[in-house]
């Protein structure tokens, strides 16, 4: 079982990403440990060319450095080891880990708002996919809900079709459902719902997510992550904005995450607003759209870095 270092450039908001991920962690699929004064850690399985594998990443404070300075190693259970290669490149997009903090921090310290948080949480980040089908699943799953309830909802889904993992770590026992799990144990929605159905849902947001999976099951190229973002991008979220029930914060946040587009804006997203609103960054006398209206057009300010601005307003009410 190797395990491998991962260098970061520094500094890494480690405590950020670790607990982005744990807020989202799926059970059976996903386990974290934030432990205070401990090494921070996230595990989860994997679907490989070669088969299942379980990736464990622990990030340990270095004693003598910075508190944003990391070192983080990831331990890889692999069922074929040709397939090292593409569970690093999996995890380096997870953790994000090739962007470089200096360039998205002096950008976003020039404005004076943000100049503060940037310096408190210096080289935050934006959590990637390690499974692009499976940020799409999440995200179509998580529209308009809290991200308790998309954790539940996604938990029970993977429950009920995800395959199982033998000899996996503790806690550590299922694969998220692929598209055509989803599209086989996933019916139509009929009415009257079937209140035992796979994903407890309205019958609109269980279509879209068979419709995303019947298009990722016929074309690969929608997960492709390194399509040219400066070209494809308004194309790549107009395939997605077309299907009933996905609307533009979905493309935008799937972008975000799956396509690691470092200038996504979220539009009308709730927490962005409640983060701007408590650093002062729009009139309180503004109304709710009137605000993310505002909002967005001074955000046009942090381009082309709006999807880490948008980290660090999310990250606002929780650290008040």
């Amino acid at each position: 079982m190797p395990t491998v270092d991962l260098p970061a450039p520094s500094p890494y908001d480690a405590p950020g990403v670790f607990g982005f991920l744990a807020a989202r962690a799926i059970e059976g699929v996903e386990t974290a440990q934030l432990g205070p004064g401990g090494p921070l850690t996230y595990a989860r399985t994997l679907r490989l060319p070669g088969g299942p594998a379980v990736i464990e990443v622990t990030a340990t404070g270095r004693s003598h450095g910075a508190p944003s300075a990391w070192r983080l190693r990831a331990r890889l259970d692999l069922a074929d080891a040709a397939d090292e290669a593409a569970a690093l490149g999996a995890l380096r997009r997870l953790l994000d880990l090739d962007t470089d903090p200096a360039e998205v921090d002096a950008a976003l310290a020039a404005d004076p708002v943000l100049a503060p948080r940037v310096a408190a949480i210096p080289g935050i980040r934006v959590p990637g996919a390690s499974d692009p089908h499976e940020l799409l699943l999440r995200a179509v799953v998580g529209q308009q809900i809290s991200v308790a309830r998309a954790r539940e909802h996604l938990g029970r889904l993977t429950r009920i079709l995800g395959s199982p993992v033998d000899g996996g770590a503790a806690g550590l026992t299922r694969l998220v459902p692929t598209a055509r799990q989803l599209l086989e144990g996933l019916p139509d929605p009929e009415r009257p719902l079937d209140p035992e159905r796979p994903l407890r849902l309205p019958a609109r947001s269980i279509a879209a997510v068979r419709a995303i999976a019947g298009l990722v099951d016929g074309s690969r190229d929608l997960l492709d992550p390194d399509v040219d973002p400066d070209v494809e991008s308004q194309r790549w979220r107009a395939r997605l904005t077309a299907i009933p029930g996905i609307g533009p914060w979905t493309a935008a946040y799937a972008a975000m995450r799956l396509r690691g587009d470092p200038d996504a804006w979220l539009l009308g997203d709730v927490a962005v607003l409640a983060g701007a609103r408590v650093l002062g960054l729009t009139d309180p006398a503004l109304s709710r759209s009137a605000a993310h209206a505002a909002l967005g057009r001074r955000a046009q300010r942090w381009s082309p870095w709006r999807s880490y601005a948008t980290m660090h307003l999310w990250r606002v009410p929780r650290d008040r």
